[in-house]
């Protein structure tokens, strides 16, 4: 056994760049999975990450898989957990969020979604944004819909949804 200090003893908690690399593959294994319709599949593999090395994108789309079974509550427990592994990770105050306006919990709903707009670490930025409009929609507030669905706009220009969104609900003006 090495001595405190020696080359060949790890000096961190921090698993070793193998089991790093095996809890990457279990997490590409679950989201493959999981895009095929596998989900008891995909929370398998997404578990087996999380056991290796736990990452907030794990535990995000651990949360994702089980809000396709049905189970809100458990993936809106594995979002906070992804938040507290990574702060900075946007998505898991986003899926909150989403999670929230399918509950019809609207008002809980606003603080992630406000937070997920200010993550520095979020690649599908214009999410919170599409997510905040549905709140305005349901609320009848059609002016600040437009608003948070020309934002996400701005931010992805691409996105169909937010773009057929916008042409409806500017209709509904004139």
């Amino acid at each position: 056994m090495p001595a405190k200090g020696d080359p060949g003893e790890p000096m961190s908690d921090e698993p070793s760049r193998e089991t790093r690399a095996e809890a990457q593959r279990h997490f590409q294994q679950g989201y493959e999975a999981q895009m095929q319709g596998r989900l008891e599949e995909a929370v398998a593999h997404y578990q087996r990450s999380i056991a290796l090395h736990p990452t907030a994108e794990a535990h995000t789309f651990l949360g994702w898989a089980y809000s396709h079974q049905g189970r809100s509550d458990d993936a809106i427990a594995q979002c906070k957990i992804a938040i507290e592994v990574d702060p900075d990770f946007g998505n898991p105050y986003n899926d909150i969020g989403a999670y929230l306006i399918e509950l019809g919990r609207e008002e809980e709903a606003v603080t992630w979604l406000e937070r997920a707009k200010q993550a520095t670490r979020y690649e599908p930025r214009h999410y919170p944004y599409f997510n905040l409009a549905r709140i305005h929609i349901k609320r009848h507030e059609i002016l600040a819909a437009i608003r948070e669905l020309e934002a996400a706009l701005a931010i992805e220009p691409r996105y169909v949804t937010a773009r057929k969104e916008l042409h409806r609900l500017r209709g509904l003006l004139n």
